[in-house]
């Protein structure tokens, strides 16, 4: 089986080239390291595509824009991939709103040539978008709500299975993210039951893992244990450090992947994350990592005596 992943050297990308390259699949990684552009050289990714290139045997990348239709149209003829994994993604909420054009481009443009690409090359092949959460907007927001010491809850027992896919996406702000991704997601739902082609969104909230190039505009926990690492000063931005962030591994997501390659559907729409048990908030996570260094300091006056 032949996989085409974009956003190779991301977090989910490159876990997803792992994770297919171990069952012998041939993988066709895309990564063209825009993270770097949005984000500078914290945002680098070309230390984990050189991993890729030099430990997964079966891995061949391309340099390229996702922008650029004439590009994916080539390799799509080229390659012919088996399944299309598309992760490649300006990812940050904040950042956008400062490159509205280049985050739509990227985004909504970016998604729509590879959508057609596969249409026009390999119809048959599954399409796999990692959308977000964000596509709700903050209608989240809207329900009820309580305020406690260290997190906003769901009042009473409602929503603590989480928020369905029936959840409202339009009539609240988005972020200029989130609607560039929102388009992306109707697209891709529009290429499955318009063209019958098996396509999926995925619309994760915190994903997270060890491939992270978290940076403080994206990528939030892996850039808290960055900062608590390096003694570097952590920003809590907006309500008081009691937001609340659902955390799935990276590794979990590409499991996710892999069951709908073996099942897929047309136009479906998942809401995937690690569930309220994997839930914390900003507070929370910065407490979590206080006492992981508390042990690891006892642990070290132990060991010395």
């Amino acid at each position: 089986m032949k996989i085409l992943v974009t956003g190779s050297g991301g977090l989910i990308g490159s876990e997803v080239c792992e994770f297919f390259g171990n069952k012998k699949y041939s993988i066709i990684g895309l990564d063209n390291n825009s993270r770097k552009t949005f984000f500078g050289e914290e945002g680098d990714v070309n230390w984990k595509i050189d991993y890729l290139k030099h430990n997964i045997i079966n891995y061949s990348h391309y340099k390229a824009d996702i922008k650029n239709y004439e590009e994916i149209d080539y390799i799509f003829q080229k390659e012919k991939p088996d399944a299309v994994i598309h992760c490649a993604a300006q990812p940050s909420h904040d950042k956008a709103a400062s490159i509205i054009f280049e985050d739509f481009q990227t985004n909504s443009l970016g998604t729509v040539n590879l959508l057609k690409a596969c249409y026009e090359n390999t119809k048959n092949s599954p399409f796999v978008f990692l959308s977000t959460n964000k596509v709700y907007g903050d209608s989240p927001n809207e329900l009820p709500l309580i305020e406690l010491k260290t997190r906003y809850d769901f009042e009473g027992k409602y929503f603590k299975k989480g928020i369905n896919e029936n959840q409202r996406i339009d009539k609240s702000k988005h972020s200029f993210f989130g609607a560039s991704k929102l388009s992306a997601d109707i697209y891709v739902q529009e290429f499955g039951r318009y063209f019958d082609m098996n396509t999926c969104c995925l619309r994760g909230g915190c994903l997270t893992g060890p491939s992270h190039s978290g940076v403080e505009l994206h990528g939030y926990l892996s850039y808290l244990v960055k900062c608590f690492i390096s003694k570097k000063e952590y920003k809590i931005i907006g309500y008081k450090g009691k937001q609340v962030r659902d955390n799935i591994h990276s590794k979990d997501v590409s499991r996710f992947i892999d069951f709908f390659l073996n099942s897929p559907k047309t136009g479906a729409i998942y809401n995937i994350g690690g569930g309220y048990e994997n839930s914390c908030s900003i507070i929370e996570a910065i407490e979590i990592l206080s006492q992981k260094e508390k042990y690891k300091i006892k642990s070290r006056k132990r060991n010395f005596s």
